[in-house]
């Protein structure tokens, strides 16, 4: 016996409980004021227990519905997610990359562009996430992550080692000659925290311990930026010097947006890798995309040891 309330009374409550208002709810739904009211009715006598409250002049929901909407938009949401990867999976064409967002904005987005030139007759999808692709989610042919976070049971290559190096817009210095590592701490010091995510690259004071700079110098810093890629805009708009990765930083020392004054740099504790279902290389656009994105990697490391030393 089927014993599950009707469907569109569920989506009408789900809808609701996200909005919190009938009039919300009907104007989501493109349907009358009356019709939620009556869609709720039908979901509350198929239960056989209060769902709402009134509150005034509005709706809140019981502690009963609130248990039941959480259920109940955890299934919808999952129905929203089977449908997204039924359409991608119309897409024979296609190609989903998950990247951590900093290395999304600063390493990927702009070398994809030319990938998706050489290849005009592929969708691209791009997922800036922390969180990892799990195995039975929405289908993710790559992930570049950082090494901590590595899933050890998906195929895997390492794409380089990063090393942070101080730097500043030229507007920050300019009229003045830095001649010692320490002349930077006169300036304001940005910092990058990714706890509690990763483990947080070279900080200030490991970088004066390689550069045999007294950290008594190093203030507390005013501006501490949880994603790499906000601290390095901060820094191209003259806010002070940030520790910066090299892999996010060259395009902009190349075009003089940042300047290095010191390269002895600090390596981060862990690789960057590219990880892959092991189906993804079913489709000869993805291989030739591992080919590419590997291509990439080896190219990366090379210009780190050229930014850092």
């Amino acid at each position: 016996m089927d014993t599950l309330p009707p469907l569109r009374a569920l989506q009408v409550f789900d809808t609701l409980g996200r909005s919190q208002g009938v009039v919300e709810t009907a104007r989501r739904l493109g349907v009358s004021p009356g019709a939620v009211s009556q869609q709720i009715k039908q979901l509350e006598d198929a239960v056989g227990i209060r769902l709402l409250a009134k509150e005034g002049k509005r709706l809140r929901l019981t502690e009963a519905g609130r248990i039941y909407h959480a259920s109940c938009a955890q299934a919808f949401e999952s129905l929203r997610l089977a449908r997204a990867e039924l359409e991608r999976g119309k897409l024979t064409r296609s190609l989903c990359i998950s990247a951590l967002p900093s290395v999304l904005s600063k390493w990927l987005a702009p070398r994809i562009y030319t990938w998706r030139r050489d290849h005009p007759e592929i969708d691209i999808f791009l997922d800036g996430t922390h969180s990892e692709p799990s195995h039975d989610g929405n289908r993710i042919d790559f992930r570049i992550t950082y090494g901590e976070r590595i899933d050890q049971s998906r195929t895997r290559a390492e794409l380089f080692h990063d090393k942070v190096v101080p730097v500043c817009s030229p507007a920050l210095t300019s009229g003045r000659v830095l001649a010692h590592p320490r002349d930077i701490l006169e300036y304001p010091l940005l910092s990058i925290d990714w706890l509690p995510k990763f483990s947080s690259p070279p900080s200030w004071r490991d970088w004066c311990a390689v550069n045999d700079v007294d950290d008594d110098g190093v203030r507390n810093t005013k501006l501490v930026f949880s994603l790499s890629s906000l601290a390095i805009q901060a820094a191209i708009d003259g806010e002070g010097f940030v520790l910066a990765q090299t892999s996010m930083i060259a395009a902009d020392v190349a075009a003089g947006r940042l300047v290095i004054p010191f390269p002895a740099g600090v390596a981060l504790l862990s690789p960057y890798f590219v990880t892959w279902q092991a189906s993804a290389f079913d489709h000869p656009h993805c291989r030739a995309f591992h080919r590419w994105i590997l291509t990439q990697g080896r190219e990366q490391q090379s210009i780190n040891d050229t930014l850092a030393v």
